[in-house]
């Protein structure tokens, strides 16, 4: 290997071809750039994957958000409307979302809540999910 080596060496400074032992003359690399182009479509099918899985969790958090934040505010609807709506905002907040919009009818209440996700650097996307809770009806 090191004779090959020097022979190549030798050869670039005369101008001479030099035939590598173990390597063809047609060989131009073909294989390589297949390789690359391979491992190119896997990074960005994972980066596909990853930007669907955010924004399914994102999908949740808001759900989550937003179902606890009614069950809260329907636990303090006899109050009054700041009471429900001030209770229901905290649960939004601390289930990682941001309540939008939140409104008592009758004594069911109607919760709107946001959460953002970045499932791209660069692509910041808003996810809302909306639910009503109240007493069970009979």
């Amino acid at each position: 290997m090191r004779n090959a080596r020097l022979l190549v060496r030798g050869a670039r400074q005369s101008g001479r071809r030099v035939d590598i032992p173990g390597r063809r003359a047609t060989d131009r690399g073909g294989a390589t750039v297949c390789l690359l182009a391979v491992g190119l479509v896997f990074v960005l099918v994972g980066l596909f994957g990853a930007a669907l899985g955010a924004a399914w969790l994102a999908r949740q958090q808001a759900r989550n958000a937003a179902d606890f934040g009614a069950l809260a505010g329907a636990g303090r609807a006899l109050e009054s409307d700041s009471v429900a709506c001030g209770q229901a905002d905290e649960l939004a907040r601390a289930n990682g979302g941001r309540l939008v919009s939140c409104r008592l009818d009758g004594l069911d209440v109607v919760v709107t809540a946001e959460v953002r996700v970045a499932p791209l650097p660069g692509l910041v996307r808003t996810v809302t999910a909306t639910s009503r809770a109240g007493p069970v009806r009979g």
